[in-house]
């Protein structure tokens, strides 16, 4: 395999950037590169990077000889200053060494290659990555701490354990040898483990249906202050705030950080009746936009609490926050408001924040769930327990063994791909292509 490289660290300006190079022979380079005689692996140098003694940068590495690093390579990390010229200069030096740039997921995939970790447990780095609030971060590493495939590999030899006995009994009924003493008893065997198992594959819940982080988004009548609201949330600029209404007329939206939970926060339109073509198709946007999202808040000040009905009744069972904005010019606390604000003085954003991260937490909290998987994993998890259920009806009807064997050996080669053991090469592409680079 080629030596690559990646930056691990996101590239744009920060206090340190990271990048990580892997591949047999990438050690050979390291006297070319940096001004000390780096000796001992797993030890933390500060040195300089040098390129045909040109400076390139004061950095700090650290180096590892395999099969004791991450990808199972020889390997190395850089620690340098996170600024885009560094980084630029660092990339260009390895490009010149014959260094080749990662694809995605490429130092995961070399790990699931070189057997250092299961195929599970790489699918599960990359989800950590993308896990949204911490109950998902605690649900993902129990994937990757290996207690999901330890389960796997349990089911697994329990299901070896039963071939070997409804194989043996097929191949050896003519030799006398007895391997299944009792139809009965192989019944309850196969009836536990398929209720066992059932138990275990409704302890996952896929990626897809619990990674998908909440949508929340800020709406209302025109010139309430919801782009000043979805800004101030922010702490930063993202929708143009104006006097003259109307003036958001597609959605915008940004990841907003809390405690516990990341959010993907919109800013709509107003609604209201309106001529204008390019603001009408705004509103549209809108209506679709609330009816998707988890919760809306619902803006309001002094000039337009009037609407508040016509909202709720816009909204019906949705769940939403009502806010009266712009407390700083008007003393006025109408009941059946949730929080009163100042988007402009930035008065009770905490509150606000507090709020929506108590309620979306406790909505992304599924505690009779443990593990948190793929959409292939449960997908297979269901075929395994049709197929086991399946298997427990044939022994009762007391069907021919050899469609037992048949779906025994079908289940244990479908727990095979979940963690990797049996997998395509089309597969693997797939699952790693969606990994970060650097990854």
């Amino acid at each position: 395999m080629s030596i690559i490289y990646a930056l691990a660290t996101p590239p744009a300006q920060s206090a340190i950037c990271v990048f990580r190079v892997s591949g047999k022979g990438s050690l050979d380079a390291l006297p070319k590169l940096f001004s000390s005689h780096l000796v001992e692996p797993r030890f933390f140098y500060k040195t300089e990077m040098l390129y045909k003694e040109r400076f390139v940068d004061s950095v700090a590495v650290v180096f590892f000889k395999g099969p004791k690093s991450f990808t199972g390579e020889d390997g190395f990390e850089v620690y340098a200053h996170g600024g885009l010229a560094v980084m630029s200069k660092i990339v260009e030096v390895f490009d010149a060494v014959g260094f080749e740039e990662a694809e995605p997921g490429e130092f995961s995939k070399r790990a699931f290659l070189n057997n250092k970790i299961s195929l599970s447990q790489a699918e599960a780095v990359s989800d950590l990555i993308s896990a949204s609030s911490k109950e998902e971060a605690s649900r993902v590493s129990l994937v990757l701490s290996g207690d999901f495939e330890s389960r796997i590999f349990d089911f697994s030899g329990r299901l070896d354990a039963l071939r070997v006995l409804v194989e043996g009994e097929i191949d050896f009924t003519d030799e006398d040898e007895v391997f299944v003493q009792n139809l009965t008893e192989l019944g309850s065997d196969m009836s536990r483990l398929s209720a066992e198992f059932s138990s275990f594959a409704g302890a996952c819940s896929s990626k897809k249906n619990s990674l998908n982080r909440p949508q929340v988004l800020i709406a209302g009548p025109p010139n309430s202050g919801k782009s000043s609201l979805f800004n101030a949330l922010l702490s930063r600029d993202r929708s143009i705030v104006s006097s003259v209404a109307g003036t958001t007329r597609d959605l915008i939206d940004s990841e907003l950080v809390l405690q516990n939970i990341v959010l993907t926060l919109g800013d709509s339109a107003g609604v209201r009746d309106t001529d204008d073509l390019i603001e009408g198709a705004g509103i549209n946007i809108s209506f679709d936009e609330i009816k998707k999202s988890d919760l809306v808040i619902l803006v309001f000040d002094e000039e337009t609490e009037s609407s508040v009905s016509f909202f709720q009744e816009l909204l019906g069972e949705q769940k939403h926050l009502l806010v009266y904005n712009k407390i700083d010019v008007s003393d006025k606390r109408p009941s059946g408001f949730d929080l009163f604000v100042s988007a402009k003085e930035m008065d009770g954003l905490s509150d606000l924040r507090k709020i929506l991260d108590e309620r979306l937490s406790a909505n992304k909290n599924e505690k009779n769930l443990t593990y948190l998987v793929r959409e292939r994993h449960i997908s297979i998890f269901s075929e395994v327990s049709s197929k086991l259920s399946h298997i427990s009806s044939s022994i009762e009807a007391n069907e021919s063994l050899d469609v037992v064997a048949e779906n025994l050996k079908v289940c244990r080669d479908l727990l095979a791909e979940v963690v990797g053991i049996k997998t395509s090469d089309e597969l693997l592409g797939e699952i790693f292509s969606s990994f970060c680079i650097g990854k």
